[in-house]
């Protein structure tokens, strides 16, 4: 079975992971403090996304809402 994230892509969700733990990780626009994990482990994988790491295409919010239901 293949890898779903590269070791980049871990390391990056580990940065975010840091540096909420330690009150520095920011949100995009409105820059206010994380404070979700999920929201942190997001943070990680679009930044490993933006730098060309191997990591799954975002989700839809179509299907994430269908899945609710």
């Amino acid at each position: 079975m293949t890898r779903k994230y590269s070791k980049a892509s871990g390391r990056k969700v580990e940065k975010a992971m840091d540096e909420m733990k330690h009150g520095t990780l920011r949100s995009g626009r409105s820059g206010k403090k994380v404070t979700n994990r999920k929201q942190a482990i997001a943070i990680g994988l679009s930044e490993a996304r933006r730098a060309g790491a191997k990591a799954p295409r975002r989700r839809s919010a179509g299907s994430s809402r269908a899945a609710a239901h």
